[in-house]
Parts: structure tokens; sequence; C-alpha cells
């Protein structure tokens, strides 16, 4: 296919060419691979500036989209690009394949660095969603770093890079430019920007942006970072926010009340602290969504005020594709069970023959995780209307889920995104985080001791 960018594209083309060092945080939808790729396509045979380089994505996108992308363009048609995904012996065979560019899930960069037994000559890196690297602590955070002055040219792609607050900013940058921004210790930086929100006694759970800060951050990056939202460049369909809210009734409600005063009653000193507050949230989730993990791993049901929602949901669809996105396994399981029940045919999207039949229309009903309905993966095709059986505290994984649908390519000029909300639970305060984009850990606790009345 014949590459005609737009105006936007050439720009931000031109951009990782010229700049180093270069995050692009671009909005979904709006082509960042294909931008990329044309930027790297001339690096490699236009100004020669590069010769071997190393792409760091999501799996499956590591393993499908970046593949896909180069071979759907004419201009790209001398790339040569090797994955390195799957089994150990899979992955050295393919790093040693003669190539321009290597590609490389998240996971299997500290094995790369590590363990592999091959060099390290990649001159430029390119880390597909660089907010997997916003965690300073992980092994791939510091293997990665270990190389970094290697690295002649780097670039971080992302639309989401600071998803749970400025905090997230310090390593992705590390990363980038090795601490010339904003520091090169999380100590310095937390010092000069933050200080200290929920703690106890010397111990500091969280942190608050001190005033006017986030300007001054992004000031300091301003002169590396390209920033493009979707809307400001593309036509995207509208996208319609619903919430259908179910109600639990006076004997559910009291199941509720006394699964959430065990909980109470095991929390130590009374006390809702980071430690524990993302256990008990699951838990709380869990039973507003209407069924809860006992200790020993059995499901116990609560209520079926969900499934019986999705079922009208579904049921008004009429026969239009519906993606569902649930988040616990006992989710999945109940919600296959109803459908199996109604006879309407459904399956998991956790394959890309899955994935396919979907975009083909050949799925009513489609089920989806969060965490792998992520990064990259293109299911407008499909359908429109969106589903939140259970929510996630995750901004970025709620906003990449949206994504899959909400984007260029979306035949239909509305997107449908219900959320089924259990009124009294704490779904109310995931929605209200969500909606004001407070998914701090903060909030996290807060939510969490309102819903408990500590």
């Amino acid at each position: 296919m014949r590459y005609s960018p737009h105006e936007y594209q050439r720009y931000a083309t031109e951009y990782i060419e010229t700049h180093p060092v270069a995050a692009v945080l671009l909005d979904m939808g709006l082509g960042k691979t294909s931008i990329t790729l044309t930027a790297l396509n001339n690096l490699l045979f236009d100004s020669f500036e590069v010769r071997r380089i190393l792409v760091i994505a999501p799996l499956r996108v590591a393993r499908n989209t970046w593949g896909a992308e180069i071979e759907k363009w004419d201009h790209l048609d001398g790339l040569h690009y090797s994955v390195a995904v799957g089994t150990e012996t899979e992955r050295l065979s393919a790093l040693r394949k003669q190539a321009d560019i290597y590609l490389i899930n998240r996971e299997n960069v500290q094995w790369l660095i590590s363990e592999s037994g091959i060099p390290f000559d990649f001159d430029m890196v390119v880390i597909d969603e660089l907010s997997s690297f916003k965690n300073h602590q992980t092994k791939r955070f510091k293997a990665l770093m270990k190389v970094r002055p290697k690295v002649k040219r780097i670039v971080g792609l992302t639309g989401t890079p600071s998803s749970n607050g400025l905090m997230d900013l310090w390593a992705e940058f590390r990363l980038l430019d090795m601490g010339e921004r904003l520091g090169r210790f999380i100590g310095q930086y937390r010092t000069s920007y933050f200080r200290p929100d929920k703690q106890n006694g010397q111990v500091v759970f969280s942190y608050k942006p001190l005033p006017g800060v986030e300007k001054q951050i992004y000031s300091r990056i301003s002169d590396i970072t390209i920033s493009m939202k979707s809307t400001d460049h593309l036509r995207m369909p509208k996208l319609i926010n619903s919430r259908y809210t179910v109600y639990l009734s006076e004997k559910e409600n009291s199941r509720y009340a006394e699964l959430k005063e065990e909980l109470v009653l095991q929390l130590p000193d009374g006390e809702v602290t980071a430690a524990n507050a993302a256990s008990l949230s699951g838990k709380l989730s869990q039973m507003a969504n209407g069924a809860v993990y006992t200790d020993a791993g059995e499901t116990v049901p609560v209520h079926e005020r969900k499934l019986d929602a999705l079922e009208d949901i579904i049921e008004a669809a009429n026969g239009k594709p519906v993606l569902v996105a649930y988040w616990f396994r006992h989710d999945l399981e109940r919600i296959s069970e109803r459908l199996q029940k109604l006879k309407i045919p459904y399956a998991r999207l956790d394959t890309d023959g899955s994935i396919r039949k979907w975009n083909a229309g050949e799925i009513p009903v489609a089920l989806i995780h969060p965490a792998s309905a992520g990064h990259g993966l293109n299911l407008q095709g499909g359908g429109n209307t969106l589903v939140w059986f259970g929510l996630t505290w995750s901004l970025e994984l709620y906003q990449q889920t949206v994504a899959r649908l909400w984007r260029q390519g979306q035949a239909s000029e509305t997107v449908v995104v219900q959320h089924i909300i259990t009124k009294g639970t704490i779904d109310e305060r995931i929605m209200k985080a969500l909606s004001k984009k407070d998914t701090t850990q903060a909030a996290l606790i807060d939510a969490v001791k309102a819903d408990l009345k500590i």
C-alpha cells in the first residue's frame, strides 16, 4: 500500500529523525508505528545514522503489529526484520539472523541483556509503550539502564506517559536521557517536586506534587518531547459513555455488608495501608461484580445483578457485536455460563485467530481482559460497543481498552462504552477516580477506607 502521511505524521517522523533522544507521546489511533518505521527507514538508508535497531514492545505487538506494518507499506519494502519471541531457541535464532530491526517483547529484555550471550550492539532502541518502564525497580528497567550508554539513539512511544501520576515520569525519562532532565536519582526527583502525603511514622505510602510543579516538569522535558492528541488530528467517532446502574436487593446488600465486615475484622489495627489497600479493593470489586474468592480459592456467589444487566445490554444490541471487558476469572466463568445458558455464541479474544474472527464480524459477543486488550490491538473492525462488566483502577489499561474500538478506522460514527456499576459499592469510587483521572495510590486507599467506613 502507498503511504500518504498526514501533515502531523510527517512532523512526528521528522522529529524522531532530528532528535537522538525522543519521547513521542501520540494518542491512540494516530499511527505511531508507521510514523516510527518511516523514521527508522530514513535513518537506516537515507542518512545512514543507524545500522541495527532493537524494538521493545508488548508481546502481541512485537509478534504481530510491527511486522504487519512493515509488510503493509510500499516504502518499507527494503526493511528486514526479525521477531525474537517464543522459546529461548526461537529467540536466539531470530537474534542471529541478518536484519535491520529486531523485535522483542519487554518481558525478555533482561534475558537478552544478561542471559542470552548475544552482544548488545544495537545503536538505536525504540520502546513501544514507554509506560511499561515506569517502575525503576523492575529487572527490565535495570537491565536496559546497564546498556543505555551504548545506545546512540532512543525513542519512547506511548499515549499515556503518567497514567498514575507525575511520579511515573522519572523512570521513563531516566531511561531516555540518563537523568539529564529529571535527575539521576528518584529521591532527588521526589524532593524537588513532591511532598509526603499518606504516611505512618517514617514510612511514606504516597507522595503529592507540590503546587505548580506539573508545568515545571513538563518544561524540563519539553525539548525532547512531542505530544499529540487524536482529537486534534483525526475525525474520531463520537465517544458516548454511559452507566448502567444495578441495585442489590435487601438480602444481597446484607450479604455484601457481612462479607465487608469480615474484611474489616481482618485489618491489623483497623488501618488501611498501601500494603493491604489493593487486596481489600480487589475483594470489594469482586463482591460488586457478584462473587468473591475464599482463602481456599472457592467462588462464593453474592448476586447476579451485573449478569442480568449484561443480558439486557446484549438483547438491546439486537444482534450488533458487543465487546465485554471482565477483570476477575470468576467474572469470565460466570459470564460464559450465562451466555451458554442463553445460547448466545461468544469467544474470548485471546488468540490471533479469535481477533481475526471478531474483526470479520463473526463473533456476536467477545470477552476480553484489559491487561491483554492493551497496546496495539486493532478491534475496531468488529463492533462499536464496549461493556465494562468489572472496572480496573488502571487508567492506562482502561484508556487502552476503550481505544481498541474508539480509534481511526472505526466504521461507525459513534462508539458506546457502557459501565455496569453496582450502587453503593466501590464501583462508584473507581468510576469517579477514572473520570477524574485520579488513579493514584492515595485515591485507592481513600476509596477503600470510604467503602469500608473505617
